[in-house]
């Protein structure tokens, strides 16, 4: 069994056959249901401190899905659901962030629901639209988001990318903690690897 896992792994890098070979053109992303890839993704939002620098906020526990027809690209679906307890500020006073800015011991879970979906050109960005839950109120919001291409290999199977941005104000969602020192705009930026179940 390890000889085989070793001999694939030698293809994998080794063969152009067996490597990714990403298309940039959305429509050749296969019509199906997608998971997202945990460790190939990444949920950041930054704020202004003090009124001189953008500091950076992560998330490190969140999941979603998405569905796919390329004969229906509008009707795309993408499910997300967030961890709001796993806030990491990089500094021993990162749970009171969470705590203060979001009530992450209230409400544990921040989650986006897509209602519309507007797919860009060839190296476009789209726009997907859809309703952001956030302690515990619900607004729209609308990222703009980018195709990242779509691959496919022997091991991975077929796997596929995006970018996503777009900019909040905390306040729309209840939070005012500590306004003097944090800006009320909050830019969340997303990249997010999906595999084809």
């Amino acid at each position: 069994m390890r000889r085989l896992f070793a001999a694939l792994a030698v293809l994998a890098f080794a063969s152009p056959s067996a490597a990714l070979a990403a298309s940039r053109n959305i429509a050749d992303l296969p019509a199906g249901a997608y998971r997202l890839d945990k460790k190939h993704a990444s949920i950041t939002a930054k704020v202004m401190h003090l009124g001189v620098s953008l500091y950076t906020l992560r998330f490190d526990a969140f999941d979603a899905t998405f569905t796919y027809d390329p004969a229906h690209p509008e009707a795309a679906q993408v499910r997300a659901k967030v961890d709001t307890t796993s806030l990491d500020v990089g500094a021993a006073y990162g749970r009171r962030f969470a705590d203060d800015f979001l009530e992450a011991d209230k409400f544990p879970t921040m989650t986006f629901v897509s209602t519309a979906i507007r797919p860009g050109a060839e190296g476009k960005a789209g726009t997907m639209r859809g309703d952001l839950t956030l302690r515990g109120v619900t607004r729209p919001v609308t990222f703009d988001v980018t195709f990242g291409g779509v691959g496919k290999s022997l091991i991975f199977g077929t796997v596929t990318g995006f970018s996503a941005t777009t900019t909040i104000k905390r306040s729309d969602f209840g939070s005012s903690a500590m306004r003097a020192f944090v800006g009320d705009d909050v830019r969340i930026e997303i990249e997010a690897e999906f595999d084809k179940t």
